[in-house]
């Protein structure tokens, strides 16, 4: 078993293949996993009380295709693959299969080893994920490597390429959002940064990375260069940065906001934050930055948590919403000082804070943490648990009571669990319709603002909330409190004025949409996700180093460009590559291409005006370095198409 060092090793010439998955689909509780195991984190966890009314989105294993898109080595990635899906990848050959995994799903990894030895048997297995913090001797029968770090350093090394510097090539991946069953926006992921320096002491990404906080958008401008990637694909585009406390990077946050001012296009980003950093910033600041949803520790009253220091719970999540800014928060059961009184009494003080969204877990103690440490010390860890460490595994979920408590039984707890979820969506109602009451106390204040942004924002609400009129006659009809839905229908017509006859149309149609919903759920219709492949360098039109007939291609990436050096002799059939391979690498990333022509490299007229006419429309991005030598004069033509300098570019001899 090998953990590949961090040295730039050589880059082989014959690139092995690889594939990256996530365990096989079906999962969930009713194929034997755990109670939130499943292949959504709003519906199967933060929303799972609320039925019908549930968002739903697929979460995907991101890292497999931040990996796939930042390694040479050709790739594909299945996410939820069925096992025929995964066999028929593994009858074409891959050397290194990577099996990304989480402790709950332990077993379900097991089986997808078994698939890969059987149908696979020269492939190097590569286990990842937060499983990992399982011990060698235990995963040594199933993986070749195991990757415990940042897995683009991790992969490349292990496949002998060289180093590559931050920022990484950013894959787009676009979540799509649907209530009662019908499409209403879509999410591009950001992927801003790993680990958290916070060091909760029940949280296994502090322990995971260490208590570090590893930025991979290391700047305002990184952030926001991928930002302008999604919004070439959908100007309304909903944004998620997936970063622990994407605040605590302060002056990351205030570039970004500089530059979503200059840009001027209201934004819609949900980021992960602190109580601590949100104290330092204004709730005006935040919508300056374009975030207008925050997922917060509420924890406990008496939880003592570092990150919780600032402004108390009960100011901090009002403000916020009255500013439009949506609030999901954590609560956790099982803390040492709760009671079933003490529980319902901490339930009760947040909902009288109104959170858009509320989750709450079981304090569990998870391999690597220190509250695990301190359990296991203490002797307190289920002995069912310590006996059979597979099904401690599938009970780390935060659904299961894993700890002895000093006056609540594992019962007693999980029954605590599910009361709160079921509270919460009683008395507060769908958090769809929480989002809309957001939104529109947003409008109220900034509709006629000072600030031009803010006004345009306030529009973007305005519109929101009048798509999700469907939404608010549902919850009158089919909602558990129709009295909190028929307020917000009346604040509406009395803030926006009655809805159009499309939306009355739609909404007359929700008990259609309600019905097929809750037959899809009671009959595990359409629960189980098909997710296409995605193949990275499959092609022969890919960008990369290599001959292509009497063309030489040499690539050297930095932090915002690729440069592409051509050394030999340029035909029709290279140009044609080249061109197609350049245009791909633009389209993927949102890199600048430099492309160096070396002395000496040769080419007729029509093959340059064949490249520069195929890069013209990215004359932006893409620019051309020559020297001045005279034998170079011919590549001049590209200056037609293309920025072009001559004489002393870097890299060109």
């Amino acid at each position: 078993m090998s953990h590949p060092p961090h040295s730039a090793l050589a880059v082989s010439a014959d690139r092995p293949r690889v594939l990256l998955t996530s365990v096989c689909r079906p999962i969930g509780p009713a194929y034997g996993d755990a109670p939130t195991v499943g292949y959504e984190l709003l519906h199967g966890q933060v929303t799972r009380a609320q039925g019908i009314f549930s968002p739903r989105a697929t979460h995907l294993t991101f890292a497999l295709d931040y990996i796939a898109a930042n390694i040479e080595a050709p790739a594909v990635v299945l996410h939820y693959p069925s096992k025929q899906e995964l066999i028929r990848e593994l009858k074409r050959g891959p050397e290194y299969v990577a099996i990304s995994f989480n402790l709950p799903l332990f077993h379900r990894m097991k089986e997808s080893v078994a698939l890969v030895r059987e149908h696979a048997p020269r492939a190097k297995v590569v286990l990842g994920g937060y499983g990992t913090v399982i011990d060698d001797a235990t995963l040594a029968p199933y993986g070749d490597h195991i990757c415990r770090e940042e897995g683009v350093r991790f992969f490349r090394a292990l496949l002998g390429e060289p180093v590559r510097q931050m920022p990484y090539v950013h894959p787009l991946i676009v979540s799509k959002l649907r209530v009662l069953s019908a499409p209403v926006s879509n999410t591009g992921m950001i992927f801003a940064g790993l680990g958290c320096p916070h060091g909760c002491d029940f949280c296994c990404t502090s322990a995971f990375f260490r208590r570090k906080h590893q930025r991979l958008l290391q700047t305002g401008d990184d952030v926001f260069r991928v930002i302008e990637r999604y919004l070439e694909l959908d100007p309304k585009m909903s944004l998620t940065i997936l970063d622990e406390d994407f605040l605590i990077a302060r002056d990351r946050a205030d570039r970004l906001r500089e530059l979503v001012q200059a840009r001027g296009t209201p934004l819609s980003i949900f980021a992960f934050a602190t109580v601590k950093c949100l104290s330092r910033i204004t709730p005006r600041e935040l919508l300056e930055m374009g975030i207008d949803g925050v997922w917060m520790g509420y924890e406990g009253v008496r939880s003592g948590f570092s990150k919780q220091q600032g402004k108390p719970v009960s100011e901090l999540i009002p403000e916020l919403q009255s500013h439009g800014i949506s609030v999901l928060t954590s609560m956790i059961i099982g803390f040492d000082y709760q009671t079933p009184e003490v529980v319902r009494e901490e339930l009760a003080g947040l909902l009288k804070l109104k959170p858009t969204l509320a989750q709450f877990l079981i304090y569990a103690p998870i391999l690597g943490t220190p509250f695990h440490k301190r359990i296991v010390d203490e002797g307190r860890l289920r002995p069912d648990l310590v006996a059979d460490p597979g099904r401690y595994y599938r009970s780390a979920d935060g659904f299961t009571a894993m700890v002895k408590h000093p006056s609540l039984s594992a019962t007693e707890i999980e029954a605590l669990q599910r009361e709160c979820f079921e509270t919460d969506f009683r008395v507060q109602g769908p958090s769809v319709l929480r989002s809309v009451a957001t939104y529109l106390a947003g409008w109220k204040r900034y509709h006629d603002s000072d600030s031009a942004y803010l006004r345009a924002k306030a529009d973007r609400w305005r519109d929101e909330i009048r798509m999700a009129w469907p939404v608010v006659e549902a919850s009158i009809r089919f909602g558990p409190n129709p009295r909190i839905a028929s307020e917000l229908r009346a604040d509406i017509i009395a803030s926006l004025g009655p809805p159009s006859l499309g939306r009355r149309i739609l909404a007359a149609m929700t008990p259609l949409a309600a019905a097929w919903t809750r037959f899809t759920l009671k009959h595990d219709w359409f629960q189980h996700p098909a997710v296409p492949k995605r193949t990275f360098r499959l092609s022969p039109w890919s960008l990369r180093a290599g001959q292509f007939r009497d063309l030489r291609v040499d690539l050297e990436r930095a932090l915002e460009r690729t440069r592409v050096t051509l050394a030999g002799a340029v035909d029709r059939a290279s140009a044609k590559r080249l061109a197609a391979a350049i245009l791909a690498h633009l389209r993927s990333t949102d890199e600048q291409v430099e492309v160096v022509v070396t002395d000496g490299t040769k080419a007729k007229p029509r093959h340059v005006r064949m490249l520069g006419k195929a890069l013209a429309r990215h004359r932006g991005r893409v620019s051309v370095a020559l020297s001045s030598a005279e034998s170079m004069s011919i590549w001049v033509l590209l200056s037609q198409w293309l920025d072009v300098v001559r004489g002393g570019a870097a890299g060109v001899s």
